[in-house]
């Protein structure tokens, strides 16, 4: 029994504070119901702290008074709101999406949480990669940057971010629009237009879409999503992603952020070693991942 004491103490310990922290009243701000289904949460909590790519266990005992559930902050460090995207996927979700459409329930939360994405800003060029709603710590991210150039923070170290999101259908894009339509605009205007590159892939598409996109192919902005970047039909070819960022970046440690499913996961690694030189003052690719 000595030797399990120990553990036993730290464990209750830490659930007690957990509930403690989960008990600490949670203000919801402002609720955004954007295009397929996604629920924006605005809240604000006394004492909340948060780094980009977090994440916090949220639960509404309207619902369930014993179901907590993970979700990925939205919102940067630098904001006085702490946000969440909640996409409907599931019976719990569902019903929470219909509740604010009628009321404000009581939500609790509790963390925020740690993840692999806290290090983006460890590397001086980093690849981020969003699969549908695993575009929220992304999110996080580059309000951050945006955020920084923003306030003219002379103290970031990266210098070039490549930004690639994955989605199944073109409503899924709105999610996150906006945001990357300020940071065409902050970039160029302080003359950082070739920090950020991004690229959208739709991997679902109809005849309609695609020939209303050979209609329009000549416009300055996608018809898409309304940005400069065009839209690109399918999946990235990953060996031609990976290679063009050793040849831009021949002497840089680049860290690979995913947050997608375990099969793109996969995918990601091998590319990582592949294009990875054995020469240590060489490119290396550093894949940090986050499944769902």
């Amino acid at each position: 029994w000595k030797w399990v004491l120990a553990p036993i103490i730290l464990y209750v310990f830490e659930r007690i504070l957990r509930v403690w922290r989960a008990q600490q009243k949670v203000v919801v701000n402002k609720v955004v119901m954007p295009p397929a289904r996604v629920l924006e949460l605005q809240m604000q909590k006394k004492g909340f702290c948060m780094e980009v790519g977090q994440y916090i266990f949220v639960n509404c005992p309207a619902i369930s008074p014993l179901e907590w559930h993970p979700f990925t902050l939205t919102s940067a460090p630098e904001e006085d709101f702490f946000s969440i995207h909640i996409r409907a996927a599931g019976d719990w979700t569902e019903r929470l999406i219909d509740t604010f459409q009628v009321e404000t329930p009581r939500i609790e939360v509790d963390g925020p949480f740690g993840t692999a994405s806290e290090d983006v800003f460890q590397y001086e060029v980093a690849m981020l990669v969003g699969a549908g709603i695993g575009v929220t710590p992304f999110a996080s991210v580059l309000k951050s940057i945006w955020y920084k150039f923003q306030q003219g923070d002379q103290t970031l170290k990266t210098k070039k971010i490549y930004f690639y999101w994955l989605c199944r259908d073109t409503g899924a894009f709105a999610w996150f629009n906006d945001l990357l339509a300020s940071l065409e605009q902050k970039m160029a205007e302080s003359g950082k237009a070739d920090f950020l590159t991004y690229r959208l892939f739709l991997t679902g598409w109809n005849n309609s879409i695609a020939n209303n996109v050979a209609l329009h192919f000549d416009t300055a902005t996608d018809t898409v999503t309304g940005l400069r970047h065009k839209t690109i039909f399918g999946r990235p070819m990953w060996n031609v992603e990976f290679a063009a960022v050793a040849a831009a970046h021949p002497r840089s440690v680049v860290g690979v952020f995913l947050c997608g499913p375990e099969a793109l996961a996969k995918s990601l690694q091998k590319s990582c070693h592949q294009h990875s030189s054995l020469d240590p003052r060489k490119v290396k690719f550093y894949f940090n991942k986050e499944n769902f």
